[in-house]
């Protein structure tokens, strides 16, 4: 009786919650295409509405969720041979038992060595040395503090003495006192100016792996820790054999030092193709993963060469010495009058000719060890060292010593070593380039792949052969099937049914188009001509069916104003906009000067988003051609909340398992910033399907959370002050209020980004925070759910049996080379034009709401094709999608550079993570993120 009593005034509460969205969303509704009803009237439980805070369920016990296992297989489809770039791998000693010891490696004087590769050879020594009393047994090391044997070693604890020929001790002199023959204020030796010869080696028994855990694996037995730490054992025994070779590793892939696998990507930095290699269970058994990887090193070579071409200038003197130290920092460098390797610390105040530094100098009959006199780094290779030093006599000496005691080198005395990873930001114009001269055919590919799992010959690995591992040459067949197209619905009730993933917009017209009567175009580029801009686009959109009125005002940025600041660009240009217009405007085209990564680019769309509440598209045309404009179009239209297209089942209202239940659609994805800015703060985005039964319309919520976390810790996050309860309350909301005041009972949840090992994190950590805040809003009967996980980096390749073209776009593989237990398939959704296409990795957590095999993965399928900003199938789900392209614009609103030197500059860059702004009420359900 309570609550039938509550009702009215929780009722009257709402409507006066939904003001942001009440008479604009009516007005969006009643143009919307028919949709058939077919669902019940609405429930008369209580509406999602801001009711009190509810403690008992908030501290009601979360549900623990477990992974499912496989519930069948589709069937739909033509059926196609394919290839896959796994291995057969059998195991002809199945018995075989892994014993695991722990390893400490120091000095005499006890000192830890933390160095990997100084830890590989202690142990490669130490095997030479003590072979007999090993019995014999070859390691598998993981380079620091584990490694494995097959088979016991005679003892439970070994201690040992290891000698190293190569000499790690620094050389003294008379005349230079420094490190290694280099440059060293102090006259001194303090305790810990040379690296010992000698080796405290200790070995201690931890543990048993069985090699037949992996086997049950396969079998279909759900998976215990001893099979991880098996596969664990031979993936350490592949990176082994790489770091013996000398490689440069990155997690499981090895690049050699081969200039034949170099490209040039400009700047300074070369693209290096290596190989990514590790054992997987699938159905079909134990395979070898074997895919072609690239990854970024700095090009060899003489220090000022390189500090040249990255800091793009001509000659020394314009280099930019604060950005060359912040760039040079912690690089190895190879100093050719000693033939010996420096790590680059930092860089000297002054230059070569002016640095001085305290040096003995032995008297003539005086045995009690001379005096200490100063002199130049300059000084000192003319006089003592015969070397007169030419290009770098008036650049700074690269500093290799220890904060205190610093070590002295000249420039043009040193080159950089080949194989250090480049962990800037690249440019567009790199990763244009590395992307383009990485690419390869599929037979290209699959030749490369074969070749080397023949050259590096796994199988006479010692430790693999103790383990009876025999690895087979060729790629694994598989079979796919390709699912039938969706149909589209466009204007005039057209019906579009694409080609190879792909179709277009001649001769046809947007399905629901705007109306764009008050905008404005601003342009920040000289090079471009607005008025013909204008007139193309609006002759473009009449052709869609989009009616374009003249723009209201075209404003110039004033040339002077050109080599400002960006936020003080933007804040003139907004001055000169406010001042033109008479009204709120519809849209404001924006022109930019450069394509990609424009710095005015993150400034102009937040004034526009959170300040202004405008909606805003920026171009950057090189060219104007019809197509382009039809491009900028889709996403124009999408932004206004017009519908460019719709799946045809879609458009009539009969998909399955959602046209009768109220179903909501999340994609959820975490944008991690960039290489070189570790500390910057992390951006999550989630975008949740509106406007029921539609599943193309979406909006977006996205908040800031600690660097480098995956898991979204904002999903619910109730405040006592009520100003941010968490993503999901504002887009169960949003959901209420577009979709008839239909509460969703079924919610579909797609999770980009995580790895094998986070999926029970994403069950029992996400999804029950989209619990709470559910249970939050006052609900009691919980939503079913569906959690799928997508996967786009990883290593598995499908290629069409004859090798020659990528597989056609629909492709799905739920066989073979599947998890032997899980529920996962391969979708390869789109056409791959260039290269060679990357399925998508589909892991079914949950599935509650019960689909069949055949209809999930059709449901998938189409849910690549109803990408508003897009005429091809996309090759993940337009949720997933969405959701990157909002965290990585609104990351924008955040200056990443001034970010990372204040959160560098704090101590242990333990700040406060900065709130994102947040969009104005006028633009929060727009699609601002096409």
């Amino acid at each position: 009786m309570l609550s039938l009593l509550l009702l009215p005034s929780l009722s009257l509460s709402l409507s006066l919650t939904r003001t942001l969205s009440s008479v604009v969303e009516r007005r969006r509704m009643e143009k919307e295409p028919k949709i058939e009803e077919t669902a019940d009237p609405p429930a008369l439980s209580l509406p999602l509405a801001d009711v009190p805070h509810n403690m008992e369920t908030e501290q009601m016990t979360p549900t623990k969720y477990s992974i499912i296992s496989r519930q069948g297989l589709g069937t739909t489809g033509k059926r196609i041979p394919l290839l896959a770039n796994l291995f057969k791998v059998a195991v002809n000693a199945p018995d075989t038992m892994f014993f695991q010891y722990s390893v400490t490696i120091a000095f005499e004087d006890k000192k830890a060595v933390k160095s990997k590769g100084l830890g590989r050879k202690v142990i490669d020594n130490l095997y030479k040395t003590y072979s007999s009393e090993l019995g014999g047994k070859r390691f598998a090391y993981d380079g620091e503090r584990t490694l494995y044997t097959v088979g016991p070693l005679p003892l439970n604890k070994f201690e040992f003495k290891v000698l190293l020929e190569e000499s790690f001790a620094k050389r003294s002199s008379d005349e230079s006192p420094g490190a290694n023959g280099g440059l060293c204020e102090e006259t001194k030796r303090s305790k810990h100016s040379f690296q010992s010869k000698t080796f405290m080696v200790e070995i201690s028994f931890v543990a048993q792996i069985p090699l037949h855990s992996v086997g049950l694996t396969i079998k279909g037995v759900e998976s215990d820790s001893n099979s991880q730490d098996a596969l664990r054992v031979l993936d350490i025994i592949l990176r082994q054999r790489a770091a013996n070779s000398g490689c440069l590793l990155v997690r499981q892939s090895f690049f050699h030092d081969d200039s034949r696998n170099f490209t040039e990507v400009g700047a300074g930095v070369t693209g290096v193709r290596g190989f990514h290699s590790s054992f997987c269970p699938r159905q079909g058994g134990l395979y070898l993963n074997m895919d072609v990887s690239t990854t970024i090193i700095i090009k060899p070579g003489p220090v000022v060469d390189f500090l040249l071409s990255n800091l793009n200038v001509r000659e020394p003197r314009y280099i930019d010495w604060a950005k060359a130290k912040k760039m040079l920092k912690h690089l190895r460098v190879r100093a050719t009058h000693l033939d010996q390797e420096f790590k680059i610390s930092g860089l000297s105040e002054k230059s070569c000719i002016q640095q001085l530094f305290s040096m003995k100098v032995k008297d003539g009959n005086d045995n009690n060890g001379g005096h200490t006199v100063n002199i130049t780094v300059y000084e000192y290779f003319a006089k003592h060292r015969g070397i007169e030093l030419t290009s770098s006599a008036y650049l700074p000496c690269l500093d290799v010593g220890k904060p205190k005691r610093p070590n002295y080198l000249p420039l043009e005395l040193c080159s950089l070593v080949s194989l250090q990873r480049y962990t800037k930001v690249l440019s567009p114009m790199q990763r244009a380039s590395l992307v383009e001269k990485s690419r390869q055919k599929p037979q290209d590919r699959i030749k490369i792949l074969t070749n080397a799992v023949g050259n590096y010959s796994y199988d006479d690995d010692p430790v693999l052969s103790a383990c009876g591992i025999c690895i087979e040459k060729q790629l694994t067949p598989a079979e796919g099937r390709v699912l039938e197209t969706p149909k589209l619905k466009v204007g005039k009730n057209d019906d579009c049914l694409p080609h190879n993933g792909r179709w277009n917009f001649n001769k046809k017209t947007l399905l629901q188009s705007s109306h764009i009567d008050f905008w404005a175009v601003v342009n920040f580029s000289a090079r471009c001509d607005t008025s013909y801009i204008s007139r193309e686009l609006i002759k473009c959109g009449m052709s869609k069916g989009i009616k374009i009125e003249r723009p209201y005002t075209l404003i110039e940025e004033e040339a002077q104003l050109r080599k400002s600041d960006p936020v003080t660009r933007v804040e003139k240009m907004f001055d000169l906009l406010t001042a033109k217009l008479t009204k709120e405007p519809k849209l404001i085209l924006c022109v930019l000067p450069e394509r990609k990564n424009c710095d005015i680019y993150g400034p102009w769309k937040k004034k526009c988003l959170s300040e202004f509440g405008v909606v805003t598209q920026c171009i950057s045309p090189l060219k104007i051609t019809d197509q382009y404009l039809t491009n900028v179009l889709l996403k124009i239209n999408s932004k206004l909340g017009g519908i460019n297209s719709l799946l045809a089942i879609e458009h009539s209202g009969h998909l399955p398992l959602i046209k009768d239940t109220p179903t909501m659609i999340l994609g959820m994805d975490v944008s991690h910033n960039s290489l070189g800015q570790s500390n910057n703060p992390s951006i999550a985005a989630v975008v949740g399907s509106r406007r029921w039964p539609l599943i193309s319309r979406y909006r977006a919520s996205v908040r800031s959370q600690a660097s480098k976390v995956e898991m979204i810790d904002t999903l619910y996050k109730p405040l006592d002050n009520g100003s941010d309860d968490g993503i999901i309350r504002e887009l169960l909301l949003d959901f209420y209020d577009s979709s008839n005041g239909r509460k969703p009972t079924q919610i579909i949840v797609f999770r980009d980004g995580v790895s094998e090992s986070q999926f029970k994190q994403v069950l029992n950590i996400e999804l029950n925070q989209i619990i709470k805040a559910y249970q939050h809003l006052g609900e009691v009967n919980v939503p079913k759910f569906t959690v799928i996980v997508a996967q786009k980096n990883h290593h598995t390749k499908l290629f069409l049996a004859d090798g020659q073209e990528n597989v056609p776009p629909g492709t799905v593989v739920d066989t073979t080379i599947v998890h032997p237990r899980n529920y996962d398939f391969y979708m390869c959704a789109h056409a791959g034009m260039i290269g060679t296409s990357r399925p998508v990795h589909y892991h079914v957590l949950l599935d509650e709401i019960g689909f069949s095999a055949d209809g999930l993965q059709n449901l998938i399928h189409s849910l690549c094709y109803v990408n508003q900003r897009s005429t091809t199938a996309t090759s993940v789900v337009a949720p997933i999608c969405y959701a990157h392209h909002a965290a990585a614009q609104m990351g924008q609103f955040l200056n990443f550079d001034d970010l990372s030197e204040t959160l560098n500059s704090a101590s242990g860059g333990d700040i406060p993570i900065p709130d994102l702004p947040r969009l104005h009420k006028n633009v929060r359900s727009s699609m601002f993120f096409c």
